[in-house]
């Protein structure tokens, strides 16, 4: 585990979430142990199931079952649309962005190859405050998704429009309407002087997301993910509800 990262608040919810679940007719609960810290050091650091192992002496199945169980319980605990389009009323506006975390797959599965960013991976839609906290990430799509339609997929555009809340976003999210604002679209030198001021406004606004999205990113097993496409969404689900315990 790398010095620096704030791991208490973090071990602290996994000592308070002793919530039990019902995985193939057995409890799974977890305390503040050793297993609770390779979980952390997973998802923080990245470091993989074997490197775990090692440094812990346990098994490689052993490894994979802790994370395994410490996912499904956490991202019960992350906050849902519905919950994030309730906080947002308080907020003066909020940010609405695309970020595509990289995944290792062939040239051939073309539903995850994103040609905006030209590699494979997985879109996940992300609602971020004025100040760039997190306050919502979506389930994880192909990454051959456009933002636009993801967002429309989730209803994110539907929610916040029927709150009432005011939503910056980028050229992605051209054609969204409702409370979805989007810069002028045009090259620089066709649009008037007035959109362009009001581009490089929108701009220094629409910034706070791209913070969002590198703070999300700071969990290092986000910037390069090897496991199933299918777990992805409950991997940034379990990552979201820590990440906002450390930022509260």
């Amino acid at each position: 585990m790398q010095p620096g990262y704030p791991l208490g608040p973090q071990l602290n919810l996994l000592d308070r979430q002793r919530i039990s679940t019902q995985s193939h007719q057995r409890q799974a609960t977890l305390i503040v142990t050793p297993d609770a810290v390779a979980v952390l050091a997973h998802l923080r650091c990245g470091h993989t199931y074997a490197q775990l192992a090692a440094g812990f002496g346990v098994g490689v199945a052993t490894v994979y079952r802790y994370v395994a169980e410490a996912v499904e319980i956490l991202a019960t605990h992350a906050s849902d649309l519905a919950t994030a389009v309730r906080t947002a009323p308080r907020k003066a506006f909020v940010i609405l962005d695309g970020a595509l975390l990289p995944i290792d797959r062939i040239a051939a599965d073309r539903p995850f190859y994103s040609g905006k960013h030209k590699k494979h991976g997985m879109n996940v839609q992300i609602i971020a405050d004025p100040l760039g906290r997190l306050l919502w990430a979506s389930p994880a799509l192909p990454g051959a998704v456009h933002d636009v339609k993801a967002a429309r997929t989730h209803g994110v555009v539907d929610a916040l429009t029927d709150a009432g809340v005011r939503c910056w976003a980028d050229k992605g999210y051209q054609g969204a309407s409702g409370t979805v604002c989007v810069p002028y679209r045009g090259r620089w030198g066709k649009l008037s002087a007035g959109q362009r001021a009001v581009n490089v406004s929108h701009a220094e606004i629409r910034a706070v997301g791209d913070q969002a999205i590198a703070t999300l990113k700071t969990w290092r097993l986000l910037r390069k993910l090897r496991c199933s496409t299918t777990r992805i969404t409950d991997l940034v689900k379990a990552i979201l509800a820590l990440h906002r315990v450390t930022s509260r």
